[in-house]
């Protein structure tokens, strides 16, 4: 019989006697490898994004080219808009980020009929568009997404359209205008099966939505979610009621961190993005635009007022997500504040800022920004437009200036804190955090915070041999128009990105009834046949798909790149009561 060799705790020809400390690091192995687990399955990417903000923004270039000008989308509310309440909106502020058109939508593309358009609320009828066009920067199609199990959670608060309430209303009036019914159509429409909530929490719904949608990712709920809020100002009322509350600017001007600071703009807008754990973004070659490592939701419990902020609620809420992402204050360069302009709230918000994350002088700094500077304060729709700002400067290494801002708050103090409002487009500065946190804090005590961080550069492609690609819309004209748009966009694509091109429109966008195939085997054959389809002029290239036929090109492999969104043939759908 072998003798065991008791240096080393083995015997020749007998198991290893198991000893306190190998039971001890194979149960710390074992915890650390469910940790890692856990943390990769918290770790989502946002692969796709849709957005509405003032100033005409329409999609994700136009957002940024807003903010890294340090332009202001504020203005006075247009005079079409003033319907049904005409001179009740000269007794309240009435300069705010107003998109251009809310009354009109593409209802027939929704199996809408007109009698159950008109009596949508708008902010429905935006979140559809949007939700539609984040999916198809996914270059996930709809049918692709209903068929997994995807999840939707959308912040909504306002219920505006109620006052436009004909006096004789009906069943579409009731479905029309509840939050639930806000989450529960688009889940409709889509054919999304996973779980399904409007989320109100005021100011932060929509930065809850996401935070919600991650935990549901997590958790194994749902292998996509969208995510995201919506928000119109569509009555005097609410904008009357903030006004008692002295959180309006009376000049109509936000000025965040700023001496001059004197309340919110309120402002419209819209924002969904499309999410999926990064471990299978990676695996189904999925575009990242950026990567969710951590988030965190708290309320304020029993502060100085119902409607104050608590600085040691928000601190709490800082650290638990920097807790929840795994890192630590120093690797935080850039933080999209809630930031409304408040002399109260943005005191108070810095102070938790430099509590959780600040910094010794001397080190790299932490720029600190606020959208709602450029567009106004979008209540339940800005923290995904605020997330969605991040993530642009994450993409761009550049964090925008905030306008307006020339000298600090006096009850602000920055000493000490590594904290700095950037005052023109300056880039990610050298030695900074590589990651960036985003705030949203809601008037009913409601608070969230999400960290992320940029995606990994991807490996180049390998060269693909393209024949074409095909292209789709519900009807002719939207055809010609779509073909338009994308023989623009083709001037502006790389030749190596031409079967990313071809792959999105085959592959990443629904089919719909108008369908064409086009032989282009590069990028200006594919220009000149869709230059041909725009203007109705015959081209051998182009030929017509018959419906329910299998999309051609499978050699295509998935690649996603940013392409025009669906034009959208929208007409106006008013109710009685407008008046006009």
């Amino acid at each position: 019989m072998s003798t065991p060799d008791t240096t080393t705790g083995t015997a020749t020809g007998i198991a290893p006697r198991a000893t306190p400390i190998s039971r001890a690091m194979e149960t710390i192995r074992g915890l650390r490898e469910e940790l890692d687990a856990l943390r990769s399955a918290r770790t989502v990417a946002i692969v796709g994004a849709g957005v509405r903000a003032p100033g005409g923004v329409s999609d994700l270039d136009g957002y940024w080219r807003l903010v890294a000008a340090g332009g202001d989308a504020v203005r006075p509310i247009p005079g079409h808009r003033r319907h049904p309440f005409g001179a009740a909106w000269d007794a309240v502020p009435h300069r705010g980020g107003f998109l251009d058109e809310v009354l009109e939508f593409d209802a027939p593309f929704f199996g809408v009929a007109p009698r159950e358009a008109r009596a949508l609320d708008p902010q429905h009828r935006l979140l559809l568009e949007t939700a539609w066009e984040a999916l198809d920067d996914a270059g996930i199609p709809a049918p692709r997404a209903a068929r997994a199990t995807c999840g939707l959670y959308v912040g909504v608060t306002g219920q505006d359209y109620r006052e436009w309430m004909p006096g004789e209303s009906d069943a579409y009036w009731a479905t029309g205008n509840g939050h639930c019914f806000a989450a529960g159509r688009l889940a409709h429409t889509l054919g999304l099966t996973g779980p399904v909530t409007a989320v109100d929490t005021a100011c932060s719904s929509s930065l809850v939505a996401v935070h919600l949608a991650r935990q549901a990712l997590a958790a194994g709920e749902c292998d996509i979610a969208l995510a995201g809020g919506v928000n119109l100002v569509l009555s005097p009322r609410a904008t009357e009621f903030a006004a008692r509350t002295g959180a309006l600017s009376p000049d109509g001007v936000c000025r965040p961190f700023d001496a001059r600071a004197n309340g919110f703009t309120r402002a419209e807008g819209c924002g969904v993005v499309v999410l999926k754990r990064l471990a299978d973004a990676v695996r189904d070659g999925d575009r990242v635009h950026a990567v969710l490592h951590g988030s965190a939701v708290n309320h304020d419990g029993s502060s100085s007022g119902f409607t104050a902020p608590n600085v040691l609620a928000q601190t709490r809420l800082l650290q638990r997500a920097l807790a929840d992402a795994g890192l630590r204050p120093g690797d935080i360069g850039y933080v999209e504040a809630h930031g409304t302009g408040t002399s109260l709230g943005d005191p108070i918000e810095v102070e938790a800022l430099a509590a959780a994350i600040g910094r010794p002088s001397g080190g790299a700094p932490v720029l600190l920004g606020s959208a709602k500077a450029n567009i106004g304060h979008t209540e339940s729709a800005a923290g995904v437009l605020g997330l969605l700002k991040a993530m642009l400067g994450l993409r761009h290494r550049a964090a925008p200036p905030v306008p307006h801002f020339s000298t600090l708050n006096p009850r602000i103090d920055l000493d000490g804190t590594g904290f700095r409002v950037p005052e023109g487009l300056e880039p990610w500065p050298a030695g900074a955090g590589a990651y960036a946190g985003v705030s949203s804090f809601g008037m009913s005590g409601t608070n969230a915070h999400v960290i992320l961080g940029p995606a990994e550069a991807s490996a180049a492609a390998p060269a693909v041999r393209v024949t074409g690609f095909e292209l789709s819309a519900r009807t002719p004209s939207a055809l010609r128009a779509s073909a338009a748009l994308l023989a623009a966009r083709l001037d502006t694509v790389k030749d190596e990105d031409y079967p990313a091109f071809a792959y999105t429109l085959t592959h990443g966008r629904a089919p719909l009834a108008q369908r064409v195939r086009v032989e282009a085997a590069d990028r200006e054959r594919a220009r000149d046949a869709l230059r041909a389809l725009a203007e109705e002029r015959d081209c051998p290239a182009v030929t017509t798909v018959e419906p329910g036929a299998e999309p051609a090109f499978a050699e295509l492999p998935r690649r996603v790149l940013g392409l025009p969104a669906y034009p959208w043939e929208r007409r106006r759908y008013a109710p009685p009561s407008e008046g006009s």
